[in-house]
């Protein structure tokens, strides 16, 4: 029997390169006649809204105390505006903030977050004391080299001499350091 090949061929699409071209061109000026059009109603309901909020000024003909009352008004406004503007974009930064903050809970139970395989790296002492501290490391630092060297009959010797002295109260007076001193405390506080 005759193996089918592993590698599918993608099935060809019922559209020409021709027609794709021409839609892909279709959508291109639809959106951006959209785009168009929303940015002028945008600019239209801006207009709409400060012809509300803020008739035309008619600066000719008034007396210097009008104009400078009328700009005290203005100022009073402007600052108004400015907290609430000032508002608003703390409000954004906040929401934006705690969006981002819920994105990172919905991928950390969602699982799909995926750390970083993490290489293992050999740095001697010098590579890890010339990284910390730059140009002050001076020298070589050879961590073996201040190991002490211990051999098996140390060792021995040392559980041997651990073993003789069982009784802790037959030397108190020499494993306390105080050399005779007890005695002369004993002496003194029993008087």
């Amino acid at each position: 029997m005759p193996m089918a090949p592993k590698a599918e061929a993608k099935p060809k699409s019922k559209i020409s390169a021709s027609r794709k071209l021409s839609l892909k061109i279709l959508l291109l000026t639809r959106a951006m006649e959209e785009l168009e059009a929303e940015t002028m109603a945008r600019d239209e309901e801006k207009v709409r809204y400060l012809g509300e909020k803020l008739p035309p000024l008619q600066v000719s003909g008034i007396p210097l105390e009008d104009l400078q009352k009328l700009c005290k008004q203005l100022h009073a406004k402007i600052d108004v505006v400015d907290e609430e503007r000032y508002d608003y974009e703390a409000k954004v930064v906040k929401n934006n903030k705690d969006i981002h903050e819920l994105k990172l809970k919905v991928l950390d139970l969602g699982g799909k977050f995926k750390k970083p395989a993490l290489r293992k790296v050999r740095v001697s002492a010098d590579e890890m004391m010339r990284a910390l501290l730059g140009s002050k490391h001076k020298g070589s630092m050879d961590l073996r080299a201040n190991l002490k060297s211990v051999k098996k009959e140390d060792i021995k010797q040392e559980k041997e001499m651990n073993l003789e002295v069982n009784d802790w109260r037959k030397n108190v007076e020499a494993m306390s350091g105080m050399e005779g001193r007890k005695k002369m405390f004993d002496a003194a506080g029993g008087q």
